[in-house]
């Protein structure tokens, strides 16, 4: 990321605003700005979710393994605003091959870490934890509240997209997913 490049990019907006950049409370926001973006909303940016993957552990264990509640915040690609909410994985093992819980954490935070369609990070992760870890199903569903949403157009704070992608056995058998949903 080319935080100069931000920098002048944030502050154009501002003198764009009529914001008058000699103001103490304005001079560094630019800077500011700048730093949030490569320091935390999008920090990963250049990563794989795949990355996170990488610490697997044999276990005798074959049934279906559920992390919920994975908070996450990312921005929509659309107006740049934030979408601010949780994510819940459930996976099968095959040839009890595990993933660490703070691995798939992981991947969520990188996935998020881009200007992002709720829509497509939901199936990002889906497909990169198939790729991955070559379980037996996996289901990821993502629940978020958007700021683009919340905050302008047609103002329904509070309201929630929800969204999922289910792969694998997870898929196909009926009661496989239905157990798989319950448990997120």
């Amino acid at each position: 990321m080319d935080r100069d490049t931000v920098e002048h990019g944030v502050r154009m907006m501002m003198e764009g605003l009529g914001l008058d950049l000699t103001h103490e409370g304005l001079r560094d926001t630019p800077k500011r700005v700048a730093a949030m973006f490569a320091d935390d909303f999008f920090a990963h940016i250049d990563a794989d979710p795949g990355d996170a993957l990488t610490t697997f552990f044999h276990a005798d264990y074959d049934e279906m393994i559920a992390l919920r509640g994975i908070p996450f915040h990312s921005v929509c690609e659309h107006h740049l605003l934030p979408f601010v909410g949780t994510a819940s994985i459930v996976y099968i093992p095959k040839g009890g091959l595990v993933v660490g819980a703070s691995k798939l954490a992981r991947a969520v935070e990188i996935a998020a870490s881009r200007p992002q369609l709720q829509e497509r990070m939901t199936s990002q992760l889906a497909d990169v934890l198939m790729e991955k870890l070559k379980p037996y199903g996996v289901l990821v569903r993502l629940e978020a509240e958007h700021l683009c949403m919340t905050l302008r157009g047609v103002k329904k704070p509070g309201s929630k997209l929800v969204t999922t992608a289910i792969r694998g056995i997870l898929r196909t058998d009926p009661a496989a997913r239905a157990e798989a949903l319950r448990m997120v």
